[in-house]
C-alpha cells in the first residue's frame, strides 16, 4: 500500500473539521449520570487458566442499561497478601471479543493486572466474544455491520452503549482487591483505541485514577474525512449505507459528532502514547493525528507523543509498538 493520505508535515498539523455538537457535554454528562444510576454488581469468578504464573477471573459487570458485560481479569500468581497493582484496561478491535481465558495475558506477564473488556455485539472475527447487545436497530437503519446501527439518533447509537461499558469497565477493574484503583491506564488498538480515546476523555472530571491512555492506531475518529478517504474496513459500512441513501448524510454526520474521538479525547487530561501507521487505509493517518493534536487541548494540554510507522498498514507497529508503550509506562510509574 502506498502512501495515500497528507504528508507527514501536514499530519503534525491537522486538526479535522468535524463539527462539535452544541450539547456535547450535556449529552455525556446525562448519559454517563444514567448508568452510574444503576448498580456496578461485579462478580469476579476465579478460573483455570492452564498456566502457572498468572491467576484469572472471569468478569461480568454491568454496562450500559444494567445489560451485563463480560470481561477477563489477569493477575501475576506471586502477588503478596494485600499487594496491589496498577491495571491497564484493554479494549478490543472492531469485530473481536475477550477471548478464550488465556489467549490475551500479556499485561500481566509484564508485572500489570489485565482487565480485558468484552465488546457487545461482537466476538465474530476471529476472536471470540461473549456479551450479546440485546438492543436493536432503530430509526429503520438496517445495513451490514455495526457503525449504521442505532444512527438515527445519538441516543441510539451503538457505540453510545459501547462507550458507556468502557466507563464501567474502569469501575469495574478499580473494584478488585489486586488492583490500584489510583492507577489506571486505558488501551487498545483500532477499535479498542477508539474507545480508549474517548474513555480517556469521558471519565475526566467524572471517575478518578486513570493515570495515562494508550491509543494504538485508533478507529472512531474524524469521521467526516474518514467517510471519505478510508477504503477498507468498518468505515464504508457508513459510506456504503450512504451510497443508498443520499439524503441521510449530514442527519448521520450529526449523530455521528457526538461519538467522534477528536471531540472527545479534546476533554482528557492524562498523558498519552498514540501510534499511527502511514499507509493505513483502515485507520487513515489523518485521522489518527486529527484525534492526537486534539487529545488534551480542552484544558491547556497534557503530555503526550505519537510514534509513526511510516510503511505500515494497518497493523502498526505491533510488537516493536508494546515496546514503547512498556517503556512509557515504566517512566510514567516511576516518577
Amino acid at each position: 500500500m502506498p502512501l495515500f493520505d497528507l504528508p507527514l508535515d501536514q499530519l503534525r498539523n491537522y486538526t479535522s473539521n468535524a463539527a462539535v455538537p452544541a450539547d456535547l457535554e450535556e449529552f455525556w454528562d446525562r448519559t454517563i449520570t444514567e448508568a452510574r444510576a444503576l448498580p456496578l454488581d461485579v462478580v469476579f469468578e476465579p478460573v483455570d487458566n492452564y498456566l502457572t504464573v498468572i491467576n484469572t477471573f472471569d468478569v461480568t459487570f454491568s454496562g450500559f442499561g444494567g445489560d451485563r458485560i463480560k470481561g477477563w481479569l489477569h493477575v501475576p500468581s506471586q502477588l503478596e497478601p494485600g499487594e496491589q497493582l496498577p491495571v491497564v484496561v484493554e479494549y478490543i478491535g472492531y469485530s473481536g471479543g475477550r477471548g478464550l481465558v488465556n489467549q490475551n495475558t500479556r499485561w500481566a506477564q509484564a508485572g500489570y493486572a489485565h482487565f480485558i473488556m468484552d465488546t457487545r455485539g461482537q466476538g465474530y472475527g476471529g476472536v471470540s466474544g461473549d456479551t450479546p447487545d440485546p438492543h436493536p436497530s432503530a430509526g429503520g437503519i438496517n445495513y451490514a455491520g455495526l457503525m449504521t446501527r442505532g444512527a438515527d439518533h445519538q441516543d441510539n447509537y451503538y457505540f453510545r452503549r459501547v462507550y458507556v461499558d468502557a466507563f464501567r469497565a474502569v469501575e469495574a477493574a478499580q473494584s478488585h482487591a489486586a488492583v490500584d484503583p489510583s492507577k489506571v491506564v486505558l488501551a487498545g488498538v483500532s477499535q479498542g483505541g477508539g474507545i480508549t480515546v474517548a474513555a480517556a476523555g469521558l471519565t475526566a472530571g467524572r471517575l478518578d485514577g486513570v493515570i495515562a491512555a494508550l491509543p494504538d492506531v485508533p478507529f472512531l475518529q474524524d469521521f467526516p474525512r474518514a467517510i471519505d478517504i478510508a477504503p477498507r474496513g468498518p468505515y464504508p459500512e457508513i459510506a456504503g449505507f450512504l451510497g443508498r441513501h443520499r439524503e441521510r448524510y449530514e442527519p448521520m454526520l450529526a449523530v455521528l459528532n457526538y461519538f467522534d474521538g477528536v471531540h472527545l479525547g479534546r476533554n482528557a487530561t492524562v498523558p498519552a502514547l498514540f501510534s499511527a501507521a502511514q499507509m493505513d487505509d483502515i485507520c487513515p493517518p489523518s485521522t489518527v493525528f486529527a484525534s492526537f493534536n486534539n487529545y488534551g487541548t480542552g484544558f491547556g494540554g497534557v503530555e503526550k507523543d505519537i510514534e509513526v510507522y511510516r510503511f505500515n498498514n494497518h497493523e502498526g507497529g505491533q510488537e516493536h509498538h508494546w515496546i514503547k508503550q512498556l517503556q512509557f509506562l515504566r517512566k510514567l510509574l516511576s516518577s
